[in-house]
């Protein structure tokens, strides 16, 4: 028995199994829950992973030999945000304007806050700078966190955890502010919540999620030039 188990965690198959059921379980979940915030399908599906690894004892690493073929898809996945993007062009060229002004405001913002949150709770330095590149999508975020004498494995915690927030409150906001289109609140998506907001935006609609797709983009490489430029500037 103890050597059949030894096969199954040892086996790349047994990640990639353990991912499709774990995001199926919590599509099942979320809908029997008419979609409540906090049965968000990615937050299920990581806690779900997370318990099974740690009650089995399989290594991340052996997780990741299996897992790491439905990352490559994340690429591919990003680049066919363009197809709706282009369906929705006309809205863009309208809104161009006020898109660039909230793209520079909300990035600011949102590297500005981690920074300001991170020196009031007295955050030790490797830990606040992990935190301010949190609203990019985990590759740039870990990347500008080594950059900038981060922790990278800190920083992609702070970007998964900031998605699953505002994926979750993504529907809450459509309630409360019935007067927001799709765009806006798309688009505010894609800036604050990356890929997992961009996801959550996809299912309200194809054109909130084209514009988070387009936000998620700008922001990340808005993202990689500004949290250096302030840490120089603030003296992180």
């Amino acid at each position: 028995m103890n050597a059949a188990l030894d096969a199954i965690r040892h086996s790349p198959l047994t990640g990639l199994f353990l991912t499709l059921l774990a995001y199926r379980l919590a599509i099942a979940l979320n809908r029997r829950c008419h979609g409540h915030p906090l049965t968000n399908t990615v937050l299920v599906g990581v806690l779900l992973v997370i318990s099974v690894l740690w009650g089995s004892g399989m290594q991340y690493q052996e997780y990741m030999s299996g897992a790491r073929f439905i990352h490559l898809l994340l690429g591919p996945a990003t680049v066919a945000l363009a197809v709706p993007l282009y369906d929705n062009l006309h809205h863009l060229k309208r809104s161009a304007p006020a898109l660039f002004f909230a793209l520079l405001f909300g990035g600011v913002v949102g590297i500005l806050s981690g920074a300001v949150l991170g020196q009031l709770f007295g955050l030790p330095r490797p830990i606040l700078l992990s935190i301010l590149p949190r609203s990019a999508t985990t590759p740039i975020a870990m990347g500008i966190a080594e950059q900038v004498g981060g922790i990278p494995s800190v920083a992609a915690a702070c970007v998964i955890l900031t998605g699953i927030v505002g994926a979750a409150m993504l529907g809450p906001l459509r309630q409360r502010f019935p007067r927001l289109d799709d765009l806006t609140l798309g688009f505010a998506t894609g800036i604050a919540a990356h890929g997992v907001g961009t996801a959550r935006a996809l299912q309200l609609s194809e054109t909130a999620g084209a514009f988070a797709g387009l936000a998620m983009g700008l922001n990340g490489l808005m993202t990689a030039v500004l949290v250096p430029l302030f840490c120089s500037i603030l003296q992180l």
